[in-house]
């Protein structure tokens, strides 16, 4: 006679050999995940700070490159990596009030450039600018030399414009940064390059 033998086992306890995470400890991890996410986002916000720059255009003397109340980025490590360049759009602190708002202008002279503006066009080194973003040529003449670690900068909009026809040179080490981008309004959106920023010609 066949004799079978049965043995029993006590019953697995529940979650057995799975972690089980209190109400306590998942709000534990929920707030080390969130101060992870808030230190992440300070450093991330710290270097674009860094780098870039946000303003908004307070006057017309841009127009028509641009507008009052356009919002502009602005590289601020442009001109620590490179040299201002004829045409560059640039932000800084006015010569004449340096802890005021800032200003942006065109770059038009660099250090050792002869500056003619007559019969309403502006002449670099005795070659005439195409200048084909103005408003309206300039209603004024002069000449004038820019000295060492200077530029001469213009408003787009000549005619309503403080810049270095009226003032002077702008000191190099009065330069913020270089305006890249309009972003705001959208339908003044822009990259502030070459092809709108055109600089000395034949």
């Amino acid at each position: 006679m066949d004799h079978f033998f049965t043995e029993s086992f006590p019953d697995p306890e529940p979650n057995q050999g799975q972690p089980v995470t209190s109400i306590a400890g998942q709000l534990k991890l929920f707030l080390l995940d969130l101060i992870q996410t808030l230190v992440l986002a300070g450093i991330l916000y710290l270097g674009i700070n860094a780098i870039t720059a946000r303003i908004r255009v307070q006057s017309i003397s841009m127009q028509p490159t641009l507008y009052e109340k356009d919002f502009v980025i602005v590289n601020k490590l442009a001109y620590r990596l490179g040299s201002p360049t004829r045409g560059d759009i640039i932000v800084f602190q006015p010569p004449m009030d340096p802890n005021g708002e800032p200003y942006i202008k065109r770059v038009i002279g660099l250090p050792g450039d002869t500056i003619k503006i007559q019969d309403g066009k502006v002449y670099v080194n005795d070659v005439l600018l195409q200048e084909s973003y103005l408003k309206s040529p300039p209603g004024y003449q002069g000449t004038w030399i820019v000295p060492a670690d200077s530029l001469f900068v213009l408003g787009d909009n000549r005619n309503n414009s403080a810049d270095s026809h009226q003032w002077g040179m702008l000191p190099l080490k009065n330069v913020i940064g270089k305006a890249l981008v309009v972003y705001y309004p959208i339908d003044h959106w822009k990259i502030l390059n070459p092809a709108t920023a055109v600089a000395a010609g034949p």
